[in-house]
């Protein structure tokens, strides 16, 4: 069966975002932006690849799905980007939004039961792109966790997740560090140990 990936990138303090939706102040390193390229190159948006020596045709390896929540799909949009990832099924979920790029589908309301759907599908994996409050709605969902770590404190702004309270347990699987410091950690959901029904015997 194929996974939803949140894969996202975070401040030292948990911020993806700034107050006012910045993205920008993640310092990079060539050596994880050359680690991203080969293993997640689907995560490179469109308009980017060329500036990085990418081409545009770069092979998907992991994901042929994105989803991502009004917030995230407008970052692109107020620099007149309406198709961020061509490469991949793009699946916008917003109650606010009446219209998108005719490569984009809207989703106005049940992100779970649209996860659910295309979990059932063959295919590739599902990225989940963004943002905190559609992520909060999708941890039940999260199969894995791939953090970006960056050496940098936003002070404030968007955190990874919001909504109800309501922890779950990761384990992490695999932790990378870069030249600035920064960190890539996977995380698998935490599987609860079985106690043997003769336990208490």
């Amino acid at each position: 069966m194929r996974e939803l990936v949140y894969f996202i990138g975070v401040s030292i303090d948990g911020m993806i975002a700034g107050p006012g939706g910045e993205t920008g102040f993640h310092p990079l390193a060539p050596d994880m932006v050359a680690h991203v390229r080969a293993e997640y190159p689907e995560t490179m948006p469109a308009h980017i690849r060329p500036l990085i020596g990418m081409a545009a045709d770069t092979p998907n390896k992991r994901y042929d799905t994105v989803i991502m929540g009004r917030a995230t799909y407008s970052v692109g949009l107020t620099e007149g980007i309406t198709d961020p990832y061509p490469h991949l099924r793009q699946y916008v979920v917003s109650r606010s939004l009446t219209e998108a790029d005719p490569a984009v589908t809207l989703v106005p309301g049940d992100p779970l039961g649209l996860v659910r759907q295309l979990k059932a599908e063959d295919g590739m994996d599902i990225w989940l792109c963004g943002g905190a409050d559609l992520a909060g709605q999708l941890l039940p969902e999260i199969d894995e966790l791939v953090v970006k770590s960056y050496p940098v404190v936003a002070g404030g702004g968007t955190p990874m997740f919001t909504g109800g309270f309501g922890p779950r347990e990761f384990t992490p699987t695999e932790a990378l560090t870069f030249g600035h410091g920064g960190t890539i950690t996977t995380y698998r959901p935490r599987v609860a140990a079985r106690i043997p029904s003769d336990a208490s015997r």
